[in-house]
């Protein structure tokens, strides 16, 4: 009996563990092309799921200014684009601010995509993660599903 215990024990641990990171708190995905090929087409994909982009920070430009200044602290991991997208879909803006007006704090979401000898990664920060225990966890799942799919789409 002791041993069945035991078992069902370490068994119900493994299946916390893994629901846990189930759901990354950052979503990435790859694609083995450049960002150049890829950025339009990210922002052309949200841009089709009505999230519009208000600002597009060219992170990677902006650092490089500092690549003489900040010496071997420079882009360590050999980044050779960063670029981001602040977007937001007014209409579910408006849904969480009905539900929970603290996880307004979410919007404007933004993505980034990183390049690293040639393959680009989207990187997106789940908003669910935040909104874990909110009123509005349940209208910040559509977004991040939209997002999310609207970023694959556009990484095929």
């Amino acid at each position: 009996m002791r041993t069945l215990v035991k078992s069902l024990f370490i068994i119900v641990i493994v299946f916390i563990h893994a629901a846990a990171n189930a759901a990354t708190t950052v979503y990435s995905v790859s694609v083995d092309k450049p960002i150049s090929e890829v950025y339009d087409r990210v922002y052309k994909s949200l841009e089709d799921a009505r999230f519009y982009v208000v600002f597009e920070p060219n992170i990677g430009n902006n650092l490089s200014g500092f690549a003489e200044r900040w010496g071997d602290q420079y882009n360590q991991n050999k980044l050779s684009a960063i670029r981001s997208m602040v977007f937001c879909n007014v209409w579910y803006t408006n849904q969480v601010s009905n539900k929970d007006p603290e996880m307004l704090a979410l919007c404007p979401l933004h993505m980034t995509l990183i390049e690293k000898g040639g393959r680009t990664t989207a990187l997106f920060a789940r908003p669910t993660v935040i909104a874990a225990d909110s009123p509005a966890r349940g209208i910040l799942q559509e977004v991040e599903d939209e997002v999310i799919r609207a970023i694959n789409n556009a990484m095929q």
